[in-house]
């Protein structure tokens, strides 16, 4: 049983609702995050509120709060001092982002994850840190069919002896392979007990999503407070998506089997659901439909992803729980609750 953990971009969105489900379970907590607010700037969001929003839910919870950097070795590691588990949520997400400012990427992605992996390293403790199913490349997109509402692809589901990094390629792809790899540095050089966890569409509330990132939660606020909302190409991109709270249960899960490696995490094939999909969940959820428009593709895009899980379920003894219908319902739930800070 995890007694305390340090909980790298605690007051994000993934970070937030891993550090309220070890406070549920009795841990010590803190949300170490640098409360940057470079991708709220970018949503038109009443960007301050939104900002402290998970910060002071935290709080009131009894989590406590380190505001630092995850580039700065010594407080990490001063943080991380006594803790028994570090879960690096951490990010910098977003691949506009990533070819629009290379130096914060490349810092805060590959710098940031080999100071949490140093910081395991040095206090012998075990480390979750995120990647993304955009490690892959997309050049998958080669590879799919077209439907009526969504692409398609056989197999499903891609596991994680598939090829990374093949198609056209961004800095955002180039540092969270770099993290990726530098987990298994650290596996075989230095025996950490470190898994990298490679996420798909992932979704829940106190989810701020923008154009640039979090689809799920920016076509639901958007939806919500009845703004238009910008669907880059054809709409039929499809993802496994997942509940943050699945999410949460893979980390406790790798803390309890010690199971280093790299993990596809995603929902599975029993999650898949496109953007247009999405959409009609939407309308049906609001009773009215959202006012979509149709923008080009962008640069990097992926046009297709569904985890094989299979290796989280044989390793972790882990597999995801909330379908999509449920857990889009409860963001909504939320997002109607808090419209003050989105408007």
């Amino acid at each position: 049983m995890v007694k305390k953990v340090l909980v790298t971009g605690g007051c994000g969105f993934l970070g937030s609702h891993v550090c309220e489900f070890y406070r549920q379970k009795g841990a010590e907590v803190i949300a170490y995050d640098s409360m940057t607010k470079g991708e709220l700037n970018r949503t038109g969001f009443a960007v301050d509120s939104a900002r402290d929003h998970n910060m002071n839910y935290l709080k009131g919870i009894g989590v406590e709060i380190a505001r630092a950097d995850v580039c700065n070795f010594e407080e990490l590691a001063d943080n991380a001092n006594g803790c028994d588990y570090i879960v690096h949520t951490a990010a910098q997400p977003a691949m506009t982002i990533s070819w629009e400012d290379p130096r914060l990427d490349i810092n805060t992605n590959v710098i940031g994850t080999f100071n949490v992996l140093e910081a395991a390293r040095k206090l012998k403790i075990p480390v979750a840190c995120c990647a993304t199913i955009h490690v892959y490349g997309n050049k998958i997109n080669e590879t799919l069919k077209e439907t009526e509402k969504r692409y398609t692809r056989e197999p499903v589901g891609i596991d994680e002896t598939h090829p990374t990094l093949e198609g056209k390629i961004t800095p955002l792809h180039a540092s969270k392979a770099a993290g990726d790899i530098y987990v298994k540095v650290y596996n075989d050089t230095y025996n950490v007990d470190a898994a990298s966890f490679r996420l798909t569409g992932i979704y829940g509330t106190r989810q701020f999503g923008g154009e640039d990132h979090g689809w799920v939660a920016n076509f639901g606020i958007r939806s919500v407070m009845d703004w238009p909302l910008t669907i880059f190409g054809t709409g039929k991109q499809a993802r496994d998506i997942i509940y943050a709270t699945d999410i949460c249960e893979a980390f406790d899960a790798f803390y309890r089997t010690r199971k280093p490696g790299i993990y596809n995490i995603g929902g599975g094939e029993d999650t898949v659901l496109s953007l247009l999909e999405c959409i009609d969940i939407l309308e049906e959820i609001n009773g009215q439909k959202p006012n979509v428009k149709f923008e080009p593709a962008r640069h990097g895009d992926l046009s297709y992803f569904v985890c094989d899980i299979s290796k989280a379920r044989r390793e972790l003894n882990w597999e995801p729980k909330i379908k999509p219908r449920q857990g889009i319902e409860k963001l909504m739930e939320w997002i109607k609750e808090n419209k003050s800070i989105f408007g």
